[in-house]
């Protein structure tokens, strides 16, 4: 009897086992009357508690499904995303460097002086003329030469035994505009010039309708005067369109010894560059490099101070007769032997 004890209390338990089976196979197919929501990202595990006590084992049932399953099987929450950074917040690579700009262009009253080159031969202060500089200023020829052919061709002195004539008419443009006229016009815009600078100008003839005076005579007066200069001014008259510029002429023979003549050669050179300075053009014609050296004209062989003859241009040539015939190039020559008389002067 007591054997049996046992077997019938575990044959209850088994009864009772098997009911709860059946109870729960009946509840996990009964449809459900309300639908879960889904678990959200941020939820873990369930709160409710686990139950206590040692697991139970059913027979025809997995133990993974009395019991509450492993750890390993649990999905871990899904982390919150990290938000990405607002423009505000995110940290932008740096642009790259510009490219330099141009900096704008200011309208500045400075940049309308433009610096030019030197001239060759600048005018001197008035301080470096002082001393009394006499200058002779020569324009060639004379408006009454030509109705007066008895008095200019006869024959005068012309220094080293040899006669010239007393003087010419000179040439004129292809137009009619004299020679005289263009010597006269340059001299009377050049003497004031001189003066400005406290220079003594000496002219060697007082008008445009007179005659003469010869070549002697005209080298007399800068022998008599002592003069620091003469400049003899005149025009050419080559029957040549293309032949065109000025040239500066001294004496070959030396009239009054080496050292006369050096001084004339450097107000040769001092001229030319003063013509140059004032915008002229040396010979494309005669003469190298805007110098010819002459042994045949009275002017210069009767000479003994410094001296020189200038041919302004071709006045045969249109571009020349344009310049030499007009009042702003007859002014233009005058600056440019200006500039080369006081340059001389000053480096005496």
């Amino acid at each position: 009897m007591t054997a049996r004890r046992p077997i019938a209390a575990l044959q209850r338990v088994a009864v009772a086992a098997a009911a709860l089976a059946c109870g729960l196979a009946i509840a996990s197919c009964a449809p459900s009357t309300t639908q879960a929501s889904p678990p959200s990202s941020a939820s873990t595990v369930s709160s409710s508690p686990a139950p206590s006590g040692p697991p139970v084992t059913v027979p025809g049932l997995s133990s993974d499904a009395a019991s509450s399953p492993p750890e390993s099987s649990i999905v871990p929450p899904s982390p919150e995303p990290t938000p990405e950074p607002t423009p505000e917040e995110s940290t932008p690579e740096p642009p790259p460097a510009p490219e330099p700009a141009e900096l704008p262009q200011i309208d500045d009253p400075a940049d309308d002086f433009v610096q030019t080159e030197e001239p060759a031969a600048p005018a001197p202060a008035p301080a470096q003329l002082t001393g009394g500089k006499v200058v002779v200023i020569d324009p060639g020829h004379n408006g009454g030469n030509a109705a007066n052919p008895g008095i200019i061709n006869k024959l005068v002195d012309a220094g080293f035994g040899e006669t010239k004539a007393c003087n010419t008419t000179g040439t004129s443009t292809n137009d009619g505009y004299p020679e005289h006229d263009f010597t006269w016009a340059v001299a009377n815009d050049l003497k004031p010039l001189l003066e400005a600078q406290g220079v003594t100008v000496i002219m060697t003839r007082d008008s445009d309708d007179g005659v003469g005076p010869c070549v002697n005579e005209r080298a007399a007066i800068g022998n008599n005067a002592n003069a620091d200069a003469v400049v003899s001014i005149h025009g050419d008259g080559v029957q040549s369109d293309a032949s065109t510029g000025f040239y500066v002429m001294t004496a070959v023979r030396q009239p009054a010894g080496a050292a006369m003549s050096a001084q004339s050669d450097a107000l040769a050179r001092s001229m030319r560059d003063g013509l140059v300075s004032a915008g002229l053009s040396t010979s494309n014609y005669l003469g190298s490099d805007g110098l010819w050296d002459r042994d045949d004209l009275g002017g210069l062989n009767l000479s003994t101070r410094p001296t020189v003859m200038i041919e302004s241009g071709n006045m045969r040539a249109s571009s020349d007769a344009a310049l030499m015939s007009s009042s702003a190039g007859q002014q233009k020559f005058a600056q440019g032997y200006a500039n080369g008389i006081l340059a001389y002067l000053a480096s005496r």
